[in-house]
């Protein structure tokens, strides 16, 4: 066992964030602490890197065992380069590494007396040095800083030049390269691109020591995880298993408590109602017994009420017309910012119902896509078309739909004058915008609340193509869910841009790939792509001209592959196959639904007394009636025949 969290209490202002918390780390856990904003998880992490006192409880770290720390903000300060700054991680084997060349020195003059001795400490610092990988230190740093993000010719740069979010990627290298025995990170993947983030999962699954991680990357927890701590409501509970065998188990305990708590409520009134009752008939016997109800009602443990997280905030995403078929037609798009080009000659098409992901490394150009679609940025060339009927409804990221100087009422009440007070209070209140909060200025919001107010201004909008800059960013992982959820039940249109592979894998239905400068497309969610990319990188390195292809710089095999494009179009036309095979069913459930309704209705007019006396009326609906049967045996048969073909 690397760490013991016993017991422990915190509250801030009287308010307790975490009451009783227990837990256990051994020596190669892999932990993921998860909860809602604000649950105390950042806290919790703080108390057991000795940061925060805690209340009450205790921490224990087993002896000779060291820990490192990464918390989400570094305020790094250093005159280093990025390079020198991980290298002073190994300054124990570069020291060594001088020792051993000192030790040469020494050898080559030495008398021969004296040249045993320096055999020994020579052999003792080969050794040594040996045992800490000093022959691949240097190595081992320039991956750390490649995997990170960082390009070679970045190594130079110095520490203070940074932005925020490089500092923290130096911090984690520097982290990395320490090897403590546990590592603790907070919000690690929050400045990292997708390839980062992979590089990280990778290395922290094959990390010789313990790790324990909060994040909302569930993708990334769902890989590393083998143990969920949940925080809820103050108190902690150990699961067993990744991110969604916790989601699982989760659900399924919380139904169950919940249904503890309305038992245990029921009773509670009963009793309660009985003890009135007792106490009204005025009778000494009456009353006894009802005090002795009362007694042993005041022994009850009473349950806590389960939160109800999800419940919460509620967003509900419709259009408020249909647009056509065809949504929007990108033909030749090229953009450059000086000598910087972020893609050219891009070509692709939307159609109505899809939901498109752009994914790519950082500064590849995806946001800057969708800020050219929505005339927030003029392309260097090609074509925008939106196709009949389409109404835009865009998320940024930044949030400069939304205005700093205003209050969040007059945010709604200004964009949407139609709506009245109690409209407007009510929209906010389902994202969690009550009282006095609807008076909060804008520019005072978190990032979190501003993500909320501007999916609350998506919602009232009811556009028929929503374009969708990183929503998933600051909100948190049940705040996820509810989002997923609803774009999963809307029927237009959304083209969006994500790192979020758990968001991608729930709500892509086609996936647009930017690297080389270049749009790749692949029809299904995010572990499709990930199979077939696979497929096409083994593919291409088993070919007999890889070499030169990738050190040639050439244009993308992938766009090349006539097998891939064939894929494409088999897999596409298999989607719109099953949409058919999903729509005939749908029709086919509401006539039996409506041909049922009226059997039954049939069957109450025909009991009519006035009907039962109209043998010419009896025999037109009789006629009708057995009309409807046979129709209906032909639709129960069409229905089976449908749920198998979709089950196949």
């Amino acid at each position: 066992m690397i760490l013991s969290v016993n017991n422990i209490h915190k509250s801030f202002q009287e308010v307790p964030v975490l009451r009783n918390v227990s837990f256990h780390i051994e020596d190669y856990d892999k932990a993921a602490i998860v909860g809602i904003n604000g649950a105390g998880k950042t806290t919790l992490l703080r108390i057991i890197v000795g940061e925060l006192s805690a209340d009450e409880g205790s921490i224990t770290i087993s002896k000779d065992k060291v820990i490192g720390y990464l918390s989400q903000h570094q305020a790094v300060s250093s005159e280093n380069t990025i390079y020198d700054e991980l290298l002073s991680v190994k300054q124990d084997i570069i020291d060594l590494e001088h020792r051993i060349r000192s030790a040469e020195l020494q050898m080559k003059t030495a008398s021969a007396d004296r040249l045993p001795e320096l055999m020994e400490t020579y052999a003792n610092l080969t050794h040594a040095f040996e045992s800490a990988n000093g022959y691949a230190y240097k190595s081992e740093l320039t991956g750390v800083l490649k995997g990170l993000g960082f390009e070679e010719e970045e190594f130079s740069k110095s520490i203070n030049t940074l932005s925020g979010g490089q500092k923290t990627r130096v911090a984690l290298g520097k982290l990395l390269l320490q090897k403590p025995d546990l590592i603790i990170l907070d919000e690690p993947t929050n400045h990292l691109d997708m390839s980062s983030i992979t590089w990280l999962e990778t290395y922290l699954l094959n990390y010789k020591g313990a790790v324990i991680l909060v994040s909302h990357d569930r993708y990334f927890l769902d890989r590393i995880a083998g143990k969920v701590i949940e925080l809820d409501n103050t108190k902690a509970t150990v699961f067993t298993g990744n991110y969604s065998a916790y989601a699982v188990k989760k659900e399924s305990l919380r139904i169950a408590k919940y249904h503890a708590y309305i038992n245990q409520q029921r009773e509670i009134k009963h009793q309660e109602e009985v003890i009135e009752k007792l106490k009204s008939f005025n009778r000494e016997k009456s009353i006894k017994r009802a005090e002795s109800r009362e007694k042993m009602l005041s022994k009850v443990e009473v349950l806590e009420k389960p939160t109800e997280v999800r419940a919460d905030m509620h967003l509900k995403l419709e259009p408020k017309i249909v647009s056509g078929n065809d949504v929007l037609h990108v033909e030749n798009l090229s953009k450059s910012f000086g000598e910087l080009t972020l893609f050219e000659h891009l070509s692709f098409d939307i159609k109505r119902g899809e939901h498109v992901a752009i994914i790519g490394d950082n500064g590849t150009g995806k946001t800057t896509i969708l800020k050219i679609i929505n005339e927030l940025l003029p392309p260097d060339t090609g074509m925008i078309r939106l196709g009949t009927n389409v109404e835009i409804g865009y998320y940024d990221q930044e949030h400069h739909v939304l205005h700093p100087e205003k209050t969040l009422f007059e945010e709604i009440s200004d964009a949407y004058p139609s709506l009245n007070n109690t409209e407007i209070r009510g929209t906010l209140a389902a994202f969690l915008f009550t009282g006095e909060d609807v008076f909060k200025k804008i520019d005072s919001l978190s990032g979190g609340e501003r993500g909320r107010v501007s999916l609350a201004k998506l919602m009232l909008s009811e556009s028929n193509f929503l374009i969708l800059d990183e929503p998933t960013n600051h909100l948190d992982i049940f705040s996820k869910e509810i989002l997923e959820d609803a774009l999963n039940g809307y029927t237009g249109t959304v083209l969006y841009v994500s790192h979020d592979r758990y968001f991608i894998n729930r709500t892509a239905t086609r996936i647009l790939d930017l690297r080389q400068k270049m749009l790749t497309g692949y029809l299904g969610n995010y572990d499709y792509y990930l199979e077939k990319r696979n497929e096409q990188l083994t593919r291409l390195l088993t070919n007999e001209n890889t070499a030169s292809t990738l050190q040639g710089g050439s244009s993308s095999f992938l766009q090349k592959d006539s097998e891939n494009k064939q894929d494409w179009k088999t897999q596409k036309e298999q989607q719109a196959a099953r949409r058919k095979q999903e729509n005939a069913l749908k029709k086919c459930e509401e006539e039996i639904a409506s041909l049922e309704s009226r059997n039954a209705d049939i069957d109450e007019e025909m009991a009519l007394p006035e009907v039962c006396t109209d043998v010419v009326k009896l025999q037109e609906l009789a006629k009708e009636k057995e009309s409807l049967t046979v129709r209906l045996t032909e639709l129960y048969e069409q229905w089976e025949t449908l749920s198998e073909s979709m089950e196949i």
